[in-house]
C-alpha cells in the first residue's frame, strides 16, 4: 500500500489503546482487518425522511462488495440527510452543518478513504465541502435521478410541473380534483427529481469536477448499471487510498473551469453557484462570481431538458449523457483536469457519440448559443446578483418597470392575490429579507408566485428581483442571491414599491433608479427590520452570526480553508 495507512495510528501495536480499537471493531470482520488494510468509510445519506436518498443503503451495499474485493474494509458511516421537500424553513439552513458534521466524523475516525453517497440537493453540495477540508482519498456516488412518470399521457418533470400545474390551478385553467390527482404519478420510482434541478445538476458537476468515476452520473436511480458502478467506486477508493490521491489533488481551478462550462451546457440549477464557491473557499481555490460570468460566456446550451426545455433525466442518460455533452464543448474544457481514476476528464469524453439529437443538441445546433449563469451588477446589486437566462423569457432581459416589494415571505403569501394589488404586467416584483442571515437559510422563494389576477389575464412570467434562492427546477425572468443581501444591509433592503429598476442582462445591470444620496439616506422599511431571524440559541443563531454573503458561497466564516486529516491524540 505504499507505507503506513492512516488508520495504522489506531490498530497497530501492541498496547492498550491498540487493543481497544481493535477488540471492539473485530465483530465478525477477518482476522487480518486491521494489519494495514485501508479502513474505508461509507458516508451514506440515506434516510426515508430524505425520500430522494432512501435507495443509497442498496447503492451503500455494491460499494461495500467493491471495498472488500479491492482488499479494503468497508465502513458504513450515516451522516446528516437533509431532504429537500421535508425540511423547514429550508435544507440551505442546514447544508453547512452536515458539511461540518462529516468532516468531524472522518477525521475523529480511524479511516483512510471515504465514499460519498448524495443524491438530494444539498447532501451532494455537503458531502463535497467535506471531503475537501478533511482532504482523504474521497469519491462520489451520486443516487441518480427516478424514473419518469405520466399524467394523463403526458411526461411529468417532479418540481417544474408542480409549479407549472400549481399556476394553472390559479389560473383557472386547470382543476384542483385534477391538480391533486397528477400528485401519485409525479414520483415514479427512487431517486432524485428528474428534471434538471439542483440534485440532476449536482451529480453531474460532481463528475465535471472529477469526483465520480467516468460515465456514474445522470444513471437513473433504477438503472442496475448504478449498483455496478457504486461495486467498481468501492474498488477505486481502495486504489486511490494506495495511490495517495486526495481531493485537494482533483479539485483544482481547472476542475471549477470544466464545472462551470457544464453548468452551462446542461442549463444547470442557478443553486451550483452557491455551492461551488463553497466547495472552492474549502480548498482555498479563489474562485469568484465573476468566473462564472467569464467562463461560462458564449458557452451553448445543449440539453433539452426541464425547466429549460422539453425532456427529463431519464431521456438525458439513453442519449448518451453527459459524455456525449461534453464531447460537443471538448475545446472549452480545462485539459489539464483529472478524474478521481488519476486520469484527465477530457480523456474519457473525446468522441463520445449522440444518440438522441433532439435531447442533445449539437454544437452547430445549440438550443441557445449564450447559455451561462449571468452575473449582474449595479446599485441595487453591489456584490452581484444571477440571472439564469436559459429559464427565462427573453423578451424581459432588458426591462425597466414599477417595484411592487414584499418585505418578508409571509408578506408575499399575504397580498400577492389581492385584487387591489397595484400591479400589471410590467411590474418587477421584490422580495427582500430572504438571504442567507435574513430568512435564515436563503430559501428557495425567488421564483415569486405571480398574482392571480394577472395569471387569469395570461401573463406567465415577470421580473422578480429576490435575495433568496429558487429551486433548480424552477424557471421564470428571476434576479436572485442579490448581494450584499437585505439582512446585511444591502441597497435592496430600501427599494420602496413605486420605484423604477432597470434589468439588463446583456450588459450585466441591476439597478434601481433612485439618486445615491436618496438610497443611501432612506432607512431600511420596519416591515422588513422585524421579519428577519434573530434565534436566540443553537445551530440558528451559530450559522445567522457567521455565514458569509451568498456571492462567496454562503458558508460560515469559521470553516473556510481545509483543516486537513490530522490524527488527534489519543485519550485512553
Amino acid at each position: 500500500m505504499g507505507g503506513p495507512v492512516r488508520s495504522s495510528a489506531w490498530y497497530s501495536g501492541d498496547d492498550r489503546n491498540a487493543y481497544i480499537h481493535r477488540a471492539w471493531m473485530r465483530r465478525g470482520v477477518p482476522g487480518d482487518a486491521f494489519t494495514g488494510r485501508p479502513q474505508i468509510a461509507i458516508a451514506n445519506t440515506a434516510s426515508d425522511l430524505t425520500p430522494c436518498n432512501a435507495h443509497l443503503n442498496e447503492v451503500a451495499d455494491s460499494v461495500r462488495h467493491g471495498v472488500w474485493e479491492a482488499g479494503g474494509v468497508p465502513l458504513n458511516l450515516p451522516v446528516v440527510s437533509l431532504g429537500e421537500t421535508n425540511v423547514r424553513p429550508t435544507a440551505m439552513l442546514w447544508r453547512n452543518l452536515a458539511a461540518m458534521a462529516t468532516e468531524e466524523l472522518l477525521r475523529a475516525n480511524p479511516i483512510d478513504g471515504v465514499v460519498l453517497l448524495g443524491g438530494c440537493d444539498k447532501t451532494i453540495p455537503a458531502l463535497l465541502m467535506a471531503a475537501a477540508s478533511v482532504d482523504l482519498p474521497a469519491l462520489v456516488v451520486p443516487g441518480g435521478p427516478m424514473l419518469t412518470g405520466t399524467f394523463r399521457g403526458t411526461p411529468l418533470g417532479c418540481g417544474t410541473d408542480v409549479w407549472r400545474l400549481s399556476e394553472e390551478v390559479r389560473a383557472g385553467t386547470l382543476s384542483r380534483e385534477a391538480f391533486l390527482e397528477s400528485e401519485s404519478s409525479m414520483i415514479r420510482s427512487r431517486g432524485h427529481c428528474n428534471t434538471m434541478g439542483t440534485a440532476s445538476t449536482m451529480g453531474l458537476l460532481a463528475e465535471a469536477l472529477g469526483t465520480t468515476l467516468p460515465g456514474l452520473a445522470g444513471i437513473p436511480a433504477a438503472d442496475s448499471r448504478l449498483l455496478a458502478k457504486a461495486h467498481e467506486s468501492g474498488r477505486t477508493i481502495v486504489e486511490m487510498v494506495a495511490a495517495g490521491r486526495r481531493p485537494s489533488q482533483v479539485l483544482t481551478p481547472a476542475s471549477f473551469h470544466n464545472a462551470i462550462v457544464t453548468l452551462a451546457a446542461i442549463g444547470g440549477s442557478t443553486n451550483a453557484v452557491v455551492h461551488l464557491l463553497a466547495i472552492a473557499g474549502r480548498l482555498g481555490i479563489p474562485l469568484t462570481l465573476a468566473d462564472f460570468d467569464r467562463i461560462g460566456a458564449g458557452v451553448p446550451l445543449l440539453v433539452d431538458l426541464q425547466p429549460a426545455g422539453r425532456f427529463l433525466m431519464e431521456d438525458l442518460h439513453r442519449a448518451g449523457g453527459l459524455h456525449a455533452v461534453l464531447a460537443q464543448v471538448l475545446d472549452l474544457l480545462a485539459p489539464e483536469a483529472i478524474t478521481v481514476t488519476g486520469r484527465p476528464l477530457v480523456e474519457g469524453v473525446d468522441g463520445t457519440p449522440i444518440w438522441d439529437g433532439e435531447v442533445i443538441r449539437t454544437r452547430s445546433d445549440p438550443l441557445r448559443q449564450d447559455a451561462g449563469i449571468a452575473v449582474l451588477r449595479g446599485n441595487l446589486a453591489p456584490d452581484g446578483a444571477i440571472v439564469k437566462p436559459a429559464a427565462a423569457s427573453p423578451e424581459l432581459l432588458t426591462h425597466r418597470g414599477r417595484a411592487v416589494v414584499f418585505d418578508s415571505v409571509e408578506d408575499l403569501h399575504a397580498r400577492i392575490d389581492d385584487e387591489d394589488l397595484d400591479v400589471d404586467a410590467d411590474s418587477v416584483l421584490v422580495l427582500r429579507g430572504c438571504g442567507p442571515r435574513g430568512y435564515p437559510g436563503m430559501p428557495e422563494v425567488a421564483n415569486l408566485p405571480l398574482p392571480a389576477k394577472l395569471l387569469r389575464a395570461g401573463v406567465r412570467d415577470m421580473v422578480r428581483v429576490c435575495d433568496g434562492r429558487m429551486s433548480g427546477t424552477a424557471y421564470g425572468t428571476v434576479v436572485l442571491h442579490v448581494a450584499p443581501e437585505a439582512a446585511a444591509g444591502g441597497p435592496l433592503a430600501r427599494v420602496r414599491s413605486g420605484d423604477w429598476i432597470s434589468l439588463d442582462v446583456p450588459g450585466r445591470r441591476l439597478d434601481v433608479e433612485v439618486p445615491a444620496e436618496e438610497l443611501a439616506a432612506r432607512e431600511p422599511a420596519p416591515a422588513m427590520t422585524e421579519g428577519l431571524a434573530s434565534p436566540r440559541r443553537g445551530w440558528e443563531q451559530l450559522y445567522v452570526r457567521t455565514v458569509r454573503g451568498a456571492d462567496t458561497g454562503a458558508d460560515l466564516d469559521f470553516l473556510v480553508g481545509s483543516s486537513g486529516h490530522a490524527v488527534a491524540r489519543e485519550s485512553h
